[in-house]
Formats: C-alpha cells, sequence, structure tokens
C-alpha cells in the first residue's frame, strides 16, 4: 500500500539540468558529456559533491571544479555552469504533485547547494511548487546527498512511512538503486509522460 510520494527535483519536476550542462557544453566548445564525466568522477569527493553538501563556498567549489576541468584537459567557467541551472517547471508534473499532496505524504527529495547567503538553488523562485511537499530532504541543508543511504532515512523518518510504502521518483539510476534496496517502489523518470503513466499506476488515481 502507496503512503507516500518521494520527487527527486531537477530532471523531475523541473527540466533536467543535463539539458543544461549540453547548452553550456555547446556554448564553450568543449565535448559533450564533459560535465557529467567530471560529476561521475570520484563522484563522492569531487566538487560538486563537496558543493551539494555545503563543504565549500561557491569560490571554492569554483576552484576545484574549474581545477578538475584542466585536469581532464579542458577549460571551464565554473559560474556559467551553475547560472545555466535555473531549470524550467515541467506543469504536468507540478499537477501531479498537487493531486498526490491532496491523497498522500509526499516529499521532495533534492541534492542541492547554496547559492548565496540564506538562499538555496530554486528554492524562493519555487516556493509556490514547494509548498505542495509534506517534507523537503536538501543536500545542502542535512549535509548529505543522493545516493547515500541515510538521505533517504530522514525522509522516511520525516514522513514517519516504512520505505515499502513509497515510491519515489528520479531520472538518474544510481539514485533510485539504494531506494529500492530498501524497499521503496522507484521509477526513473525519462519524460514526463512516461513517468506519469508508471505513477498513475502506482498510486491508482489520475494525475492529469
Amino acid at each position: 500500500m502507496i503512503e507516500a510520494v518521494l520527487f527527486d527535483f531537477g530532471g523531475v519536476i523541473l527540466t533536467s539540468p543535463f539539458e543544461a550542462f549540453a547548452r553550456y557544453e555547446r556554448e564553450a566548445g568543449v565535448p559533450e558529456g564533459l560535465l557529467r564525466g567530471l560529476n561521475a568522477t570520484n563522484g563522492d569527493t569531487n566538487a560538486w559533491a563537496q558543493l551539494e553538501r555545503s563543504e565549500v563556498t561557491i569560490d571554492e567549489f569554483c576552484a576545484l571544479y574549474e581545477a578538475e576541468a584542466e585536469a581532464a584537459g579542458h577549460r571551464i567557467d565554473a559560474r556559467r555552469v551553475l547560472d545555466a541551472l535555473a531549470g524550467e517547471l515541467r506543469p504536468e508534473m507540478v499537477e501531479a504533485l498537487r493531486r498526490c499532496s491532496a491523497k498522500l505524504k509526499t516529499a521532495c527529495l533534492t541534492n542541492n547547494f547554496v547559492t548565496t547567503a540564506g538562499h538555496v538553488d530554486r528554492e524562493q523562485q519555487m516556493a509556490d511548487v514547494m509548498a505542495l511537499f509534506h517534507v523537503i530532504v536538501e543536500s545542502s541543508k542535512v549535509g548529505v546527498r543522493k545516493p547515500d543511504p541515510r538521505f533517504y532515512d530522514m525522509a522516511c523518518e520525516l514522513l514517519e512511512v516504512e520505505p515499502s510504502a513509497c515510491v519515489f521518483l528520479d531520472d538518474l539510476g544510481i539514485n533510485l538503486k539504494p531506494a529500492r534496496a530498501m524497499g521503496m517502489t522507484t521509477i526513473k523518470v525519462v519524460s514526463p509522460e512516461q513517468a506519469l503513466a508508471d505513477l498513475e499506476a502506482v498510486v491508482g488515481f489520475p494525475l492529469g
């Protein structure tokens, strides 16, 4: 019996950050996939991971990230990469979230980062959407990021549900794997249409 729906934010409620990475790579004339490659290398200790756990400042991140790119043979502007990540809301996913929130517990599980003092990336401009979640777990605030199992444990504890009563949507398989191992039903978001069809089948009520 599903009691809670857990949503990733970027790539699920928002358009994919990988689209923004690809745009930057085209504009900067660096190889396609460079940024994703940097973020996947030493995935728990690289610059991006440290930023999302609030272990480094923006300035420190930029220096580290640009050094990682240099080591890979390319030059990037880390601030321009961050600026590209605003993303656009997916209206159909917001409506699905609204309907889920009316019937079930909902949580946002997001790896994000602090951009300026007191402001977490996307939080303010997305306030109306964020208010639809009963619980929000942000890597920048809790100091843990997906796919660390502790991140999912925090969400379950806050929602007061067992993992087996949750369905979790994310666009990255690496983030779904630990959730599935804990007993959650998982949905990999390839497109909004596919994700909504899969989610409707799990929750048993219309989402659009």
